[in-house]
């Protein structure tokens, strides 16, 4: 017999009765009938009820076994009684008498239940994680990842790509977001970085003749948490292509996710039509690069109905430069109670709050409610309701001024207003691509910067670069669903004099150029092939198909918020040692 197990906890069946197997698992549950003991005793695969009784040679050991204590039993298969049968487990139909049991390890007091669905604080869940990925849905969980991602591996050697391994350790590169900074021991006051991403590698596979790459990619990025973002790592669908057209890249990765989506996305229906939204029309419709299409309210601009208008607040934002009022439509959201809570939410979002109009039957005909309707008049109100198609019992809700002050909170109105009026199709994943970003954007002191991605190459090449950066767009996707960014990609800049001229534009010198991305610039001189690609989230993938709101669930030893490992104590303090031989000292901050 097998020094642990003769069958896993889920492999026992009604053949089995009569049968001497040996089970090793965890103890997950206890229960005492008046002298007669009952185990569930789990394991990876499932789980297997055993029982002893004073017949039993090992039942005073049976009574000392605690929860999570790891053990082995040797016992006889028996037939569960019909009325005791569990259909809900494979296992239901049988339980295991034992005549012999081994403490393999034996467990201290518990910080968190396996047995349940208890909840815990985070701190205790990520401190104990080995214990919280015993829990069943969190097993579940990462059985999905690793489905997905042999899922993805099958998917793209299937269309052709060849899986390759890039560099951990690297040069910095402007990314869009902080490097994580590795001292050289051998070159002292040197430093490597850990990679973002792929990216002047797969470009340089490219150069060098690999007409399909992909790689389930390791990217570092020092960044700050949130709830659909690790802070440090993450994993991703890492690919690129040469001689391809953007639409090229989506006419080959649209099945790989799509499929990923209907393979694992447990029945919920996945959208065939994935439309092209231009990056300006996805911030006027929905107030973010990310849209939930599974939401149908989309914003407009009804700035002409306010011009010159009884209400003077808007008509007065609308005579200076670059101001607009955005509607959103809000469908059977015609109550006073409901707009008041809305104007509430804009107030607590940092807004003075929002306009509203509602509309009601009156008996002999439409009335407009509120404010706005009183201030504007009966003409406008109804121009209004007609450009948003609404009718009896729907709303409006009004911002207004420059874009970039409201705009992000208009989105997460029209979220907020989706899911408070059980619009939103919770059954669905809807995608979109978004394209045609623009190249560069101006911070607050006015510095042009790369707004995407810095090795893009801009629409219209060296002329367009020619004219006012602002207007400049580059051959730049991004793919969203349910809200969330999944996929970020572009089409290559692989000629080097429009290398040198966007990033001119971005405030970097041809000789910060050649020394920070020297290796990719040289490569491009020697006969670069156009190409592009994208990269695609497996953590956010794998959350979304496991329903969950947390990319922290499906992620197997997350950092905190704080983007510390409590279970293994990082960060920690360097040793004295390791600084002198790095010829590095720490400063203490003031």
């Amino acid at each position: 017999m097998h020094a642990f197990r003769t069958h896993t906890c889920a492999g026992l069946t009604k053949d089995d009765v009569g049968e001497t197997v040996r089970l090793s698992g965890w103890v997950h549950r206890i229960r005492d009938h008046g002298g007669i003991l009952f185990i569930d005793l789990r394991d990876h695969y499932g789980m297997t009820q055993v029982l002893c009784d004073p017949d039993s040679p090992v039942f005073a050991q049976m009574e000392k076994v605690r929860a999570e204590w790891c053990i082995r039993i040797d016992g006889t298969v028996k037939a569960r009684d019909a009325e005791l049968v569990n259909p809900k487990i494979p296992t239901g139909e049988i339980e295991v008498f034992v005549r012999d049991m081994e403490v393999l390890g034996a467990a201290d007091e518990l910080p968190l239940m396996v047995f349940g669905d208890q909840e815990y604080p985070e701190e205790t869940r990520l401190k104990y994680r080995f214990l919280d990925l015993r829990r069943e849905q969190m097993q579940k969980n990462m059985i999905l990842r690793s489905n997905v991602v042999r899922s993805i591996r099958n998917r793209m050697w299937e269309k052709g790509f060849h899986e390759f391994q890039t560099p951990i350790i690297t040069a910095s590169s402007p990314e869009g977001a902080r490097d994580f900074i590795v001292p050289s021991r051998l070159h002292p006051g040197k430093v490597y970085a850990l990679p973002q991403a792929p990216q002047q590698f797969k470009q340089l596979l490219m150069v060098s003749g690999f007409d399909k790459y992909f790689q389930i990619a390791p990217c570092f990025r020092d960044e700050d948490p949130r709830a659909d973002r690790s802070p440090t790592d993450f994993y991703q669908l890492d690919m690129e292509m040469s001689f391809v057209s953007q639409q090229d890249v989506f006419n080959t990765i649209q099945p790989v996710v799509g499929g990923l989506f209907e393979e694992f996305g447990g029945g919920r229906k996945v959208d065939a039509d994935w439309p092209l939204i231009s990056y300006k029309d996805a911030a006027l419709k929905y107030g973010t690069d990310k849209p939930d299409l599974r939401n149908p309210i989309e914003m407009q601009d009804v700035s002409g109905h306010f011009k010159g208008s009884g209400f003077a607040i808007f008509a007065s934002l609308l005579e200076k430069e670059g101001t607009e009022i955005r509607a959103i439509p809000a469908p059977t959201g015609g109550s006073r109670k409901f707009c008041d809570r809305m104007n509430k939410f804009a107030q607590e979002q940092g807004l003075p709050g929002m306009g509203y109009i509602f509309w009601r039957d009156q008996g002999d005909g439409l009335e407009a409610a509120g404010p706005l309707a009183k201030n504007i008049g009966p003409e406008r109100t109804e121009a209004i309701r007609q450009q948003l198609g609404l009718g009896v019992g729907d709303a409006a809700f009004f911002l207004g001024g420059k874009a970039s002050d409201f705009e992000a909170v208009a989105g997460r109105a029209r979220t907020v207003i989706g899911e408070e009026l059980g619009l939103i199709d919770e059954d669905r994943f809807a995608f979109a691509w978004i394209v045609d970003f623009p190249m560069y954007e101006r911070d607050d002191d006015g510095k042009l910067d790369f707004s995407h991605n810095p090795f893009s190459m801009p629409q219209g090449g060296m002329e367009a670069l020619e004219g006012k950066p602002e207007d400049v767009l580059g051959y730049q996707y991004d793919l969203a669903c349910n809200g969330y960014e999944l996929i970020s990609g572009a089409i290559r800049n692989h000629r080097p004099e429009i290398m040198f001229k966007a990033f001119e534009l971005a405030g970097y010198g041809k000789d910060e150029v050649e020394k920070r991305f020297g290796g990719m610039v040289k490569a491009f001189r020697y006969g670069a092939p156009p190409h592009g690609g994208c990269a695609a989230g497996i953590d956010r993938i794998v959350m979304l198909l496991a329903d969950e709101a947390n990319i922290r669930e499906v992620i197997l030893f997350p950092m905190n918020q704080r983007a510390e490992d409590l279970m293994m104590g990082a960060p920690s303090e360097p040793v004295a040692g390791q600084l002198m031989e790095l010829g590095l000292r720490v400063v203490p901050k003031d």
